[in-house]
């Protein structure tokens, strides 16, 4: 990843995350993450000049594992329908693995933080976009997906769709299963987007 974060600063933001899925935005200052680190604020300052600056690296890193991961599904060999369910098996992987990535991009309240931190989440929809609507338009020319919409209007549907069960895992506290039910969501989506 060009991102460099150091093993400390990842120890950080998943404290950060911790505070964010415990406590909400209004809990997640530097004082409360240097408290479940057992640390000294300046400990976190050293490394980080804010809780802006958390998030924002935080956002960064999803991003760039979006990027990384899609781009190896995207310009692989398989055929695009395949390329669709992996990049959403991938997803459901990295936030089962990763739950408080999850609570950092559907956080209430982490949107008016500031304006940098909605760039960093633009980012991430960015990186979604741009590797998966060439698949879709890849599997729309092969006459696999349906072409009664645009490649980018399909890819809102699709994606909508996989963030609303990503929001409700979040604001359920990760209660249920969410290979399972990220599955069932993934299987609909392909029915819905896959010629018959």
């Amino acid at each position: 990843m060009t991102t460099e974060i150091t093993e400390r600063q990842f120890e950080i933001i998943e404290a950060a995350g911790k505070l964010l899925t415990e406590k909400g935005v209004g809990g997640l200052t530097i004082k409360n993450i240097a408290l479940e680190m057992g640390f000294s604020e300046s400990a976190v300052y050293r490394h980080f000049k804010s809780k802006e600056d958390i998030i924002i690296a935080m956002l960064d890193y999803l991003a760039e594992s979006i990027n990384i991961r899609f781009d190896n599904i995207c310009k692989s060999d398989i055929p695009p329908e395949k390329k669709i369910v992996e990049v959403f098996q991938s997803q459901l992987d990295f936030f089962e693995a990763n739950p408080n990535f999850v609570v950092a991009v559907f956080s209430d309240g982490l949107f008016e933080e500031s304006g940098k931190i909605n760039d960093a989440i633009q980012k991430i929809m960015s990186a979604n976009m741009i590797n998966v609507i060439p698949v879709i338009a890849l599997g729309q020319k092969m006459g696999k997906f349906n072409s009664a919409m645009k490649p980018e209007e399909l890819m809102h549907i699709v994606m909508g769709s996989f963030r609303l069960q990503m929001y409700k895992w979040r604001i359920s506290n990760m209660a249920f299963d969410i290979q399972k039910e990220g599955k069932k969501v993934i299987n609909n989506l392909m029915k819905l987007i896959t010629k018959q």
